[in-house]
């Protein structure tokens, strides 16, 4: 799997954590949107896409399976939040 295209959209809203929102493109051919960038305490992170459950907790629609993916897909997408246009 290679992730192929990352588009990061920031968003500046007073008193929020979240800084952005990305789409992921892997290998041309499947897509993931609704990444959220979130400033946390010791940096930013992402947040995969999630819907709320019945019981109000929320659940993962998309995610990595392994850290090395999470790693992959993290680096990716915060590298092009730090290098796109306010």
């Amino acid at each position: 799997m290679k992730i192929t295209s990352v588009n990061v959209r920031k968003i500046e809203k007073e008193g929020s954590r979240m800084k952005g929102i990305a789409s992921v493109l892997l290998d041309d051919c499947f897509a993931v949107h609704d990444i959220r960038i979130i400033e946390g305490d010791n940096g930013l992170f992402i947040a995969m896409p999630s819907r709320k459950t019945s019981t109000g907790g929320y659940r993962d629609i998309a995610h990595p399976i392994n850290p090395e993916t999470r790693a992959l897909f993290e680096e990716a997408i915060l590298e092009a939040y730090n290098t796109a246009e306010e």
